[in-house]
């Protein structure tokens, strides 16, 4: 009646030729249970309901899952990173050439060993290196929010870098695999506003570099922030920074920045705020970014508030201890010339040595606590306040009181403060090195944490030299070493300086900002909850983590707010 296939049992006849065979042939006694649902669904089962396509058909769909899925455990276990959290070597890999289709160009993307090295690591930190796994170079606002789209499709942690000044490790890459952004490229002045006192600039601008278009245009304005050589806008958003200005006019988080432009984690960009001098409407978001080291967005772009450029003098005092310099400057702050002095900056007897053996100045000066001052506006108000200084200071047993009369003798007496980095290095002779340090206290409390710090080092044998924005509390110790043995001594001395100004009602930094170097300490001088709300605002704006992972918050997760 029909023909049976060879060797071929019942259970996997045609449906209907199954149905004429079980007809012909009694099914045994002992199988007497009807199949069960499931056994009439499996094509794996002899009671499977369907024709041999359909079994067919799911068994091979079954294995092609099953091989899907032994692929990926196989992928994870030889090619991913340890860190589930982000992407796996492989999915980095298929990042960067995306990048390199999306940023199309020379050197703009960059996979050099070399390069990823230089990018991870910096001469001014002692903070462990990490090499990043590429560079990129945007160019434009539109360039970095390409970079972000495809490092977040891939999970892959973005590091932004600029002017590569840095002294606490923000620089450094993700042990998993990071992306580095270097923004040093956008560079460009958008838009000067004269008659506003702003203007519009690209993150990668260097500060010197503003300044000095300022001047060259015959623009009688300028940027008052000055931190180190070399640092960019975006980096000075970044850490908060300030400088030897400070006294007269503030920080990073005053009003210097009228707005940023920023790309977020999902690729969004925003306008922090208008370009006014002031607004009252919501939120001041352009300070959420000031000082967040780059984990809540990348600033692509600025405005800038200026300042009028103001006639400027140099003077200079000596003491026989700070705690004389130091009472003298409490006292010329608050007189009535108090805001005609644009930096107060403090050189102990250390550095004055230093100095003096450098070589970097014509004229040697008496080893003692020193301050060094810029006094700025009309002719006539430096003149009253460089003779209050000079009567203020020989009060608090000043044993000199120089004032620079004209440019040139003023530009020889600020090259001591000028060179005091190198002057320090030197003075500890050929092969060394040198840990700066900042930290910042109330400035009646500034003698205490010096006094104590430099007996602290003294007595570790280890040589440093003392520089201070003294105007402010804040002061940055050098501590000089040659061989890398004393580098854990030397550590172990930078932890007790901070504890110490800590302690005192200060910060552990007063313009380095935080990176991987001092996150330890936030807890301790903030609190914990304050240290869990900025966890809470980084969590909700970068959920996935991917921006400078690592860096500013205390290690372990947001803890939940119990009532």
């Amino acid at each position: 009646m029909f023909r049976l296939g060879l060797g071929r049992q019942p259970w996997r006849f045609p449906v209907v030729q199954r149905r004429l065979y079980a007809a012909k042939k009694p099914i045994p006694k002992l199988v007497t249970k009807e199949p069960s649902t499931f056994s009439r669904y499996s094509p794996w089962s002899p009671h499977f309901a369907y024709s041999w396509k359909a079994r067919s058909f799911l068994q091979g769909i079954t294995y092609a899952v099953g091989l899907l899925l032994a692929t990926q455990y196989v992928d994870s276990i030889f090619f991913s990173n340890v860190d589930q959290q982000y992407g796996s070597e492989r999915e980095i890999r298929i990042a960067i050439e995306k990048l390199k289709l999306a940023l199309p160009g020379e050197d703009t993307v960059s996979t050099d060993p070399e390069v990823l090295k230089s990018y991870g690591s910096s001469d001014n930190s002692y903070h462990p290196a990490s090499p990043h796994s590429v560079v990129v170079r945007p160019s434009s606002t539109e360039d970095v929010v390409k970079i972000v789209n495809i490092a977040r499709e891939y999970r892959v942690p973005i590091v932004v870098s600029s002017g590569a000044t840095s002294l606490e490790g923000h620089f450094s890459g993700v042990p998993t695999g990071s992306i580095c952004v270097d923004v040093s490229g956008m560079d460009k002045i958008i838009q000067i506003n004269e008659a506003d006192s702003d203007l519009v600039c690209q993150a990668g601008a260097r500060w010197e570099d503003i300044n000095r278009t300022l001047k060259e245009d015959g623009i009688p304005l300028f940027f008052p922030l000055d931190p180190g050589p070399g640092a960019t806008i975006g980096g000075m958003v970044g850490t908060g920074c300030s400088g030897t200005n400070a006294v007269r006019y503030g920080t990073a988080k005053a009003e210097w920045f009228l707005n940023l432009t920023v790309v977020l984690p999902n690729g969004e960009v925003i306008k922090t705020r208008r370009r006014s001098r002031k607004s009252a409407a919501g939120f001041d978001t352009t300070k959420l970014f000031i000082g967040a080291e780059g984990t809540l967005g990348i600033v692509t772009e600025a405005t800038l508030r200026l300042a009028p450029r103001l006639p400027t003098k140099v003077a200079m005092a000596q003491f026989p201890s700070i705690d004389k310099a130091v009472d003298a400057v409490q006292e010329i702050l608050n007189s009535p010339y108090g805001a005609n002095f644009q930096c107060v900056e403090l050189l102990d007897n250390n550095m004055m040595d230093a100095i003096n053996k450098s070589g970097v100045i014509e004229h040697t000066y008496p080893v003692s606590d020193t301050l060094f001052f810029k006094i700025q506006g009309s002719p006539e108000s430096i003149k009253l306040a460089a003779k209050e200084a000079q009567a203020i200071t020989k009060k608090h047993s000043s044993s000199q009181f120089v004032f620079a009369k004209t440019d040139e003798e003023a530009d020889d007496l600020w090259r001591n403060r000028k060179h005091a980095l190198t002057s320090s290095i030197a003075y500890a002779g050929p092969g060394a090195k040198c840990w700066t340090t900042d930290v910042c206290v109330p400035v009646s409390r500034l003698p205490q944490l010096v006094a104590e710090s430099k007996k602290d080092l003294a007595e570790a044998g280890i040589l440093s030299t003392i520089v201070g924005h003294v105007g402010d509390g804040n002061f940055h110790a050098l501590l000089l070493f040659k061989n890398d043995d004393d580098l854990g001594k030397v550590s172990d001395a930078v932890h007790r300086i901070v504890h110490r100004a800590i302690a005192l009602d200060g910060t552990c930094t007063g313009e380095h900002g935080v990176g991987v170097g001092k996150k330890e300490y936030l807890v301790e001088e903030l609190g914990e909850g304050t240290v869990e709300l900025m966890k809470t605002i980084k969590n909700a704006v970068d959920p996935q983590n991917l921006l400078n992972p690592g860096k500013l918050y205390p290690d372990g997760p947001p803890k939940k707010v119990t009532k």
